[in-house]
């Protein structure tokens, strides 16, 4: 049975308690803030990695493990896709998300409840396991998507942490959540690889500006609210650097919550798709929005946070 987790931000805050990641300020300058909780919530004990893998992902915020997936289950979920993409029932569907210019499909949002595939991939032990390792705690599926980015005309996504988002418009309290991307295709340097700032993930960068009503049906297409000064962008990329998650399909990509990542255009002829789970510990059940007059809609982020089970 589903649980009702729609709580009050007032009765989670009565306490005198406060929020340690404000953020779309209207007023005053925005700062870089020293993130006040852990990366791993638990030990090797509790899973798939190891003491050494657990302390690189708590250090870079990000682990890489190429080969998760075999080869041909890459070719059944490639075919996933290609279905889902050409099904004329969901264009229609607002779950779907299109390019704003040639108006192919970018995302579809919510797919382990229109794909029976995806579901049990997000339920497969490969993947649940480490998530619950991250986290310390059980998991429920916070955002699911697959992402196509197209040869030749493919749109990437400017630098951000998926974080600021979640907390500000989905009311998720904590960066207690972690990200799983499963590469459907090989990924290159040069294809619109996904570039992550290693160890950006402990500090959270404040942003600008008030949200506006229904922001989302223009985020996902191209977010201009929720995102860092270049300033800021700066400063981390010098303190940090750039890696990028390139490797060939299969490769699976663990990363946290907050850790600042974008990715750019792809004008080769390689496409990049992959499928996209947000896990969240059960522990930090979205409230009421932190920056913004209501939440967004629960195919962008759940608030039914019935635990995931094998």
């Amino acid at each position: 049975m589903s649980q009702n987790t729609d709580v009050s931000f007032r009765d989670v805050y009565s306490d005198g308690g406060t929020d340690a990641y404000p953020t779309r300020l209207s007023a005053g300058e925005p700062q870089l803030l020293d993130r006040p909780d852990p990366t791993v919530w638990a030990s090797a004990a509790d899973g798939p990695f190891d003491r050494d893998e657990l302390a690189a992902h708590a250090r870079n915020g990000y682990t890489i493990l190429e080969g998760l997936i075999t080869p041909a289950e890459v070719q059944g979920y490639w075919q996933e896709l290609v279905r889902l993409s050409a099904d004329s029932d969901l264009k229609s569907d607002e779950r779907v998300v299109t390019e704003r210019s040639s108006g192919e499909v970018r995302s579809i949002f919510e797919v382990h409840r229109i794909s029976e595939l995806v579901d049990r991939l997000a339920r497969d032990p490969r993947i649940l396991d480490r998530a619950q390792q991250i986290l310390g705690s059980e998991v429920y599926l916070h955002q699911s998507r697959v992402n196509y980015m197209p040869g030749f005309r493919g749109n990437g996504f400017y630098w951000h942490s998926d974080f600021e988002t979640w907390h500000a418009e989905d009311g998720m309290p904590q960066p207690r959540a972690v990200s799983c991307s499963i590469a459907l295709t090989d990924n290159y340097p040069y294809n619109g690889g996904l570039m992550v700032m290693p160890g950006s993930h402990r500090t959270f960068v404040q942003c600008v500006g008030e949200t506006p009503d229904d922001h989302y049906k223009a985020s996902l297409k191209e977010q201009e609210i929720g995102v860092p000064r270049e300033d800021d962008i700066t400063k981390l990329a010098a303190s940090c650097g750039i890696d990028q998650f390139t490797g060939p399909a299969g490769s699976t990509l663990f990363f946290d919550a907050n850790i600042m990542h974008g990715s750019g255009n792809n004008i080769t002829p390689y496409p990049r798709s992959n499928i996209f789970l947000v896990f969240n510990s059960v522990e930090n059940a979205p409230v009421e929005p932190f920056a913004a007059g209501s939440p967004r809609p629960s195919f962008i982020g759940a608030r039914d946070i019935t635990p995931l089970h094998r």
